[in-house]
């Protein structure tokens, strides 16, 4: 092998590596089966989500998972794999894969990481089926705002029943 190709591999594992440093969470798939079409749709909603997905040679993963410190995922490095890094939303891509892959069984989730802890199929499943920060933030207002609204409503009603008595 020449020196310019083990120095382009080089970079290449290099710069994986810091897409693991810098992701909050990156699933790794197989995806062999799913139509263009399918595959397709699935990058554009994982882009709109802030989501990239790469496919990667297994040996340039392997090594580096390795020196970003996930060597513990390498037995997930077998197959055809692609990998979604996201660096902001950790439960994005999981939510995204897990209801592809819930859509069609040619998608296989095989594991990862979620704010930068491994995580095996159990607990990617687990976080996909969480509400999205958006939701989680609503149900947050909802209740913060439920003891003032109900003030308000005694409130009300103290005015209102005031107001139907007949004054003396």
């Amino acid at each position: 092998m020449s020196e310019a190709t083990i120095a382009t591999k080089a970079q290449l594992v290099s710069e994986t590596a810091e897409r693991f440093k810098n992701a909050e969470s990156a699933i790794v798939v197989d995806y062999r089966g799913l139509t263009v079409e399918q595959v397709t749709n699935l990058r554009a909603e994982l882009r709109e989500a802030g989501v990239s997905m790469s496919v990667i040679k297994n040996k340039v993963l392997t090594r580096a998972a390795e020196a970003a410190g996930y060597g513990e995922m390498n037995d997930v490095f077998n197959g055809p794999s692609a990998v979604a890094f996201s660096d902001e939303d950790p439960i994005a891509p999981a939510k995204i894969l897990k209801k592809y892959a819930d859509q069609f069984d040619a998608l296989e989730i095989k594991g990862g990481f979620l704010e930068k802890k491994i995580a095996d199929l159990d607990k990617i499943n687990e976080f996909a089926t969480l509400p999205s920060r958006e939701d989680l933030l609503s149900m947050l207002l909802s209740t913060l705002q439920a003891p003032v609204r109900n003030v308000a409503y005694a409130i009300n009603a103290v005015i209102d029943k005031e107001n139907d008595e007949p004054a003396a």
